[in-house]
């Protein structure tokens, strides 16, 4: 016997489709019988008198053991009534339950095949962009539906006239660009993927595709770049850095779906090798830059087919790929030199004739770039510069190769006559005589970077800044330890000077001290922009004799990590260059003090960024810059402050809109809630805090 209880009103639609033994389990239920309620219920169920009286005008006819009932065939009508019965609450839990567990959801049910018939027929983007985010199923499915998939529509909606047009003006922008997106570490999915490539065909295709890293467990596979080949044929730039679960078939898909592909980037990607390059090269002829680094499977075979096939390669960066030979890169040159503009080299295991057939059938290289060519030797250099190929190079970088010698930079500057730009680094065969010979032949050079040549001395190069070109504009010594102090010989009184340099950078060249930059402000009168870093012997003495030479002309001046530098050189430079300062960057000049702050408010009119940090500035600096109303400071930094308090946080809080960058790192005395309340008054500005 059930406990007298609450009693329910339970509704069951006959369309339902719900189990016999769910409904079977009610009490007083069998489908046998029809409905048998209980005796004392009858007449309230049939609204009828009487006790043992049956209904014969309701659409239930109960019928007894021993009673005959008889029940005409009738139509089945299209609503259906519910059935009605009471059942108490532990009865209705448990049907409710088992009505939930076996209905099933029919949608679901369906077939891909199905779905993928149904989806591909959505009237448009937008609906299948709403129809994606129904489940994971869905997205997948139409992701895998193709844009020559989706037929087109023959009927277009009339506009409903009592709604008023509204524009998004950042949506309108970015489809008269190109749609770019980026997808870096954990977000890098292939269900991210799929989503671009549908919600990108609402806005007119996906142009620009850049993958930084994979998810740990839920990386970027063969099947996401299937969904974008799928979704997205008009992309164009394709970046895929450090995704180590990218195979050849995803590529391939890539090259099948994305025709009008222009710029592959592939970097850290073990599982491709040249099958997938080869369709690339075969299916997007319209490839004009290729990047392929620390790809191990990477050969000779695909450097074929691209040369051969892509006639539009204008840039091309082969880097430790260690599969890639001699063959493979004369092949490259061979075919595609006529096109080829850009040639960037690093760590290759080629030798002296692929570099030789670099110089030959170059004829279009403006800027060559060799790195770690360990094999290559003097033999190399100097055919590539002899075979004539290279009349058109105005850029040369050459790192870390120790086959370069005096004589190969030399045949390089001879043979090169449009030579505008050269790097060298690591370069420890080149000395004097070679920088001197390459100044005499090189008479269109504009800018030198020499960087860790530690055979070439301070002489040579004032010996080379003489007898340079009237182009030659900017010069750039790094790490480099030959330079040293230098005397002025007994007797010489007038010194010639280089009169087109404009710009001179000396970084971290331990012997370079004041003797020397008193020597080079002599020669170059006429600099515009200098940056003297990292020098500990240059001091006051040796700065104030280059500042009276360039007064009035400085632009842009970093001295940072002169510890030796005081308020003395720094308020003589800005009196010296107020009017024409753009930037000064003062950092780690523990000297420096809220005197060289006052001049800079008094004397500097056009100045954007300053660097103060790591210096002796205080509160009282801070709130004259900040009151200053002839300053425009875009970018100001005071990182590594000690006497900065919350005062200085007051006053940076009225800097005017022109501020975008402000730097207050390790600021000991700055306390959280002032760098809060900070954020909220300049809240257009960037704070690094």
């Amino acid at each position: 016997m059930t406990k007298p209880g609450k009693q329910w009103m339970v509704q069951i639609d006959r369309s339902c489709g719900v189990a016999a033994s769910s409904l079977s389990a009610v009490r007083g239920f069998d489908l046998s019988l029809g409905f048998l309620p209980p005796p004392a219920a009858m007449p309230a169920l049939v609204n009828f008198p009487g006790k043992n009286e049956v209904c014969t005008e309701g659409f239930l006819f109960p019928h007894y053991a021993g009673v005959a009932a008889y029940q005409p065939p009738c139509k089945r009508s299209r609503i259906t009534a519910p059935f009605c019965f009471a059942i108490d609450d532990n009865q209705f839990a448990k049907l409710n339950q088992k009505v939930a567990e076996k209905r099933p959801c029919y949608i679901d049910a369906l077939p891909n095949e199905c779905l993928f018939e149904i989806l591909r027929r959505l009237p448009g983007a937008q609906e299948r962009c709403a129809s994606a985010c129904v489940s994971k199923k869905w997205l997948s499915v139409l992701s895998s539906i193709r844009s020559s998939e989706i037929p087109k529509e023959t009927k277009t909606s009339l506009p409903d006239l009592n709604e008023e047009p509204v524009i998004d003006v950042e949506e309108e922008v970015e489809s008269e660009e190109c749609i770019r997106r980026t997808l870096e570490g954990k977000k890098a999915t292939d269900i991210r993927l799929a989503a671009i490539s549908i919600s990108s065909g609402f806005r007119g295709g996906l142009s620009k595709l850049l993958i930084q890293g994979s998810h740990p467990t839920r990386g970027v596979t063969d099947k996401g770049l299937a969904a974008i080949a799928r979704g997205c044929p008009s992309l164009a730039v394709l970046s895929i850095w450090n995704v180590p679960h990218v195979t050849d078939a995803g590529l391939s898909e890539i090259a099948d779906g994305c025709p009008l592909l222009e710029k592959l980037d592939l970097v850290q990607c073990p599982l491709i090798s040249d099958k997938g390059l080869i369709a690339v090269a075969r299916k997007c002829p319209n490839l004009t830059s290729l990047n392929v680094e620390s790809c191990v499977r990477v050969g000779n075979d695909c450097l074929q087919a691209i040369g051969r096939c892509c006639p539009k390669l204008a840039s091309v960066t082969i880097k430790n790929c260690q599969l890639v030979g001699d063959q493979g890169i004369i092949d490259l040159v061979s075919s595609a030199g006529a096109s080829l503009a850009k040639v960037k080299l690093h760590g290759l295991n080629i030798g002296d004739h692929a570099i030789a057939n670099v110089g030959f059938h170059g004829k279009a290289i403006t800027d060559l770039t060799l790195s770690g060519l360990q094999s290559v030797a003097e033999r190399g250099f100097w055919v590539m510069a002899n075979t004539l190929g290279l009349q058109k190079l105005k850029s040369v970088a050459i790192i870390s190769c120790p086959g370069l010698t005096d004589l190969g930079l030399a045949c390089i500057a001879k043979c090169c006559p449009g030579l505008k730009q050269v790097h060298l680094r690591r370069c420890g065969q080149v000395s004097d005589a070679g920088v001197k010979a390459f100044f005499e032949a090189a008479t269109l050079l504009e800018s030198l970077q020499l960087e860790e040549c530690n055979s070439i001395t301070l002489n040579s190069v004032l010996s080379a800044l003489i007898v340079c070109g009237p182009k030659f504009k900017s010069l750039s010594l790094v790490k480099c330890l030959g330079i040293k102090d230098i005397i002025t010989p007994p007797g010489m009184v007038q010194i010639p000077s280089c009169a087109s340099l404009r710009c001179l950078t000396v970084r971290n060249c331990p012997g370079f001290s004041d003797a020397s930059l008193v020597m080079v402000g002599k020669i170059c009168p006429m600099l515009e922009s200098i940056e003297l870093s990292g020098l500990g012997e240059v001091s006051d003495h040796g700065l104030l004799p280059l500042i009276n030479t360039c007064a009035g002309r400085l632009v842009n001046v970093n001295l940072c990590k002169n510890a030796n530098l005081t308020d003395l050189a720094a308020t003589s430079l800005v009196k010296a260059n107020g009017n024409t300062l753009k930037l000064l960057n003062l950092d780690g000049c523990k000297k420096v003090t809220d005197k060289t702050v006052m001049e800079i408010v008094e004397r500097c009119v056009v100045l954007e960024e300053l660097d103060l940090s790591r210096s002796m500035v205080s509160d009282f600096g801070v709130a004259a810059l900040a009151s200053a109303k002839q300053l425009k400071l875009r970018v100001l930094s005071l990182a590594g402050c000690q006497k900065l308090t919350g005062k200085s946080v007051l006053s940076l809080g009225k800097m005017g809109r022109s501020l975008e960058g402000l730097n207050l790192l390790s600021c000991n005395l700055v306390n959280s809630y002032n760098l809060a309340s900070l954020e909220e008054k300049l809240w257009w500005c960037d704070l690094l805090i």
